[in-house]
C-alpha cells in the first residue's frame, strides 16, 4: 500500500507547486480533469472523490468518528447527516446484536 508521509496540520496544503505554494483550486480542478481524461475515466468531479471515499469507509465498517475526522467535519452529526443513508442496515444490525446478547443470558 502507498503511504504518504508529510506533516499534517490545518496549514498543510495537499496541492502545491514546486515551491510548496498552494495551487489555486481552479488549477487543481483543471489538472484533475486532464488526468481523468488521460485515464479514460467517466466524468466525475474532484469533489465527488471525497464523497466516494467517505461512502467506502462507512460501508466497510470504519467508525463514523474516524470518517468525520478524515473529512474535517466539525461534528460527527454533520458526517452522519450527510452519509447515514449509505448505512441502511444499522437498525437491523442493532436489533440483532441486542437479541443475541439477550439470548446469551
Amino acid at each position: 500500500m502507498l503511504e504518504l508521509e508529510f506533516p499534517q496540520s490545518p496549514e498543510t496544503y495537499l496541492f502545491t507547486d514546486a515551491a510548496s505554494e498552494p495551487l489555486h483550486p481552479d488549477r487543481v480542478t483543471k489538472l484533475f480533469e486532464i488526468a481523468r481524461l488521460a485515464a479514460g475515466l467517466p466524468r466525475i468531479r474532484l469533489h465527488d472523490l471525497r464523497h466516494t471515499h467517505a461512502t467506502h469507509l462507512l460501508q466497510n465498517g470504519v467508525h463514523p468518528k474516524v470518517v468525520q475526522e478524515r473529512l474535517g467535519h466539525a461534528t460527527i452529526s454533520t458526517t452522519m447527516d450527510i452519509y447515514s443513508h449509505v448505512l441502511p442496515g444499522l437498525q437491523e444490525t442493532a436489533a440483532a446484536l441486542v437479541a443475541a446478547a439477550l439470548d446469551a443470558d
